[in-house]
């Protein structure tokens, strides 16, 4: 078997940082997009089309919580531009300065070169992306020494599926497509430094492409490769889409509702937990926010005889980026927020619903955490009943 240099460790710890970058640029680029931010603009009676003003995203960038302040926002943005991933309008600044300069994404005027590494990112993306849509995917939790890995695969598992999706004509292909994509730091072994090969060897996508990115994360230098990555519980649903902007909430990254009218999270969860995301670190606790319950409800108060709730079947397709809604308690569990056009939405869910079952599993008196892990184990069509209080 054979074994990664440090070399190539080194390699695969840099690439892996700059697609995390440019992964968070896309995103950011997709918001901006959404809020508007990004339109036709005329300047000295030259119009730039799909550009933006340096003051305005900065601002925004504060009001939508992304940056603490203006300098720091500044430097999201300059990370970006050391990236290449936007740029002035007329090359004439090489920096990103707080000002009424128009800059530029170069996903959207054309500018931005693919090279081989952003075609193999490309690549091992829409993989991720039919990979997690499947209802029965390769990709499973699996234990190795006393530590369980999230979007886990083995070796030769990946190969098969490769070559039934004709995504590779044969396993030499495929291994050498899974080796770039290692060496990129996308996937790697879950114990020990070894290289891809064809074998039972569990290997897992330590790159989460689903993930709705913290535009502070771009200004971390570090990223310990090969340590297993840990996340909130709440990554793979995220309050819906990367373009949907939602009104400000509380929480550090995944934000929370008011009672009445309950404004959606800025930041990407599902569970309704109180963590945020942090790439390169554990998630931390955060202050606890007020629920939308209007009194705190016993299960024995849900299940009496004459209670004033109505029991729904609903069905939800979720799409790429998770279903589009928050959930909180300790059992029963209620829905905490709904991101008004997400899935979750569409197909009838509210805020102030309890839980009854998931996939048909017993719900009502688990806490959060044991729901989400029904929810990741199932597939992408999600079949949730619920009670919902009788107004």
């Amino acid at each position: 078997m054979e074994l990664l240099s440090a070399s190539l460790e080194k390699k695969a710890e840099k690439f892996q940082k700059e697609i995390e970058v440019s992964l968070a640029g896309e995103q950011l680029r997709l918001r901006l997009h959404n809020a508007k931010q990004i339109r036709n603009r005329i300047n000295n009676m030259f119009t730039y089309p799909s550009s933006f003003t340096a003051k305005d995203v900065v601002t925004w960038l504060i009001d939508y919580k992304e940056a603490p302040d203006r300098e720091t926002a500044v430097n999201i943005m300059q990370k970006f531009m050391e990236h290449n991933i936007i740029h002035h309008v007329c090359d004439q600044h090489s920096t990103f300065k707080d000002s009424k300069l128009l800059y530029r994404f170069r996903n959207d005027d054309g500018t931005l070169s693919p090279t081989t590494e952003t075609r193999l990112m490309t690549r091992s993306k829409r993989i991720y992306e039919m990979m997690t849509s499947q209802e029965d995917s390769i990709l499973k939790v699996r234990e190795e020494g006393s530590k369980r890995y999230r979007r886990t695969f083995l070796g030769s598992q990946m190969l098969d599926w490769l070559i039934k999706h004709a995504l590779v004509t044969g396993r030499l292909e495929g291994e050498t497509l899974c080796r770039g994509m290692l060496e990129q730091g996308i996937i790697q072994p879950v114990n020990g430094h070894y290289h891809f090969s064809d074998s039972n060897r569990v290997y897992q996508f330590c790159i989460n492409f689903r993930r709705r990115r913290k535009l502070i994360e771009v200004l971390n230098e570090s990223n310990p490769w090969l340590e297993p990555m840990q996340e909130s519980p709440d990554s793979p649903f995220c309050l819906r889409k990367l373009g949907a902007e939602l009104p400000q909430g509380s929480f550090v990254c995944a934000g929370d509702p008011k009672p009445e009218p309950p404004p959606l999270p800025k930041r990407p969860s599902t569970m309704g937990s109180e963590f945020g995301y942090s790439l390169y670190s554990p998630p931390k606790p955060v202050a606890s926010l007020p629920s939308v319950l209007k009194k705190p409800v016993t299960l024995e108060e849900l299940l009496a005889p004459g209670a004033p709730y109505i029991k729904k079947t609903l069905s939800i397709n979720g799409d790429a980026v998770g279903w589009g809604f928050i959930v909180r308690g300790t059992g029963p569990c209620h829905i905490q927020a709904v991101d008004p056009t997400g899935p979750a939405a569409a197909a009838g869910v509210k805020i102030r619903q309890f839980i009854l079952s998931v996939n048909e599993i017993d719900c009502l008196d688990l806490e959060y955490r044991a729901i989400y892990n029904h929810i990741v184990a199932g597939p992408r069509k999600l079949i949730l009943e619920v009670l919902e209080p009788i107004d």
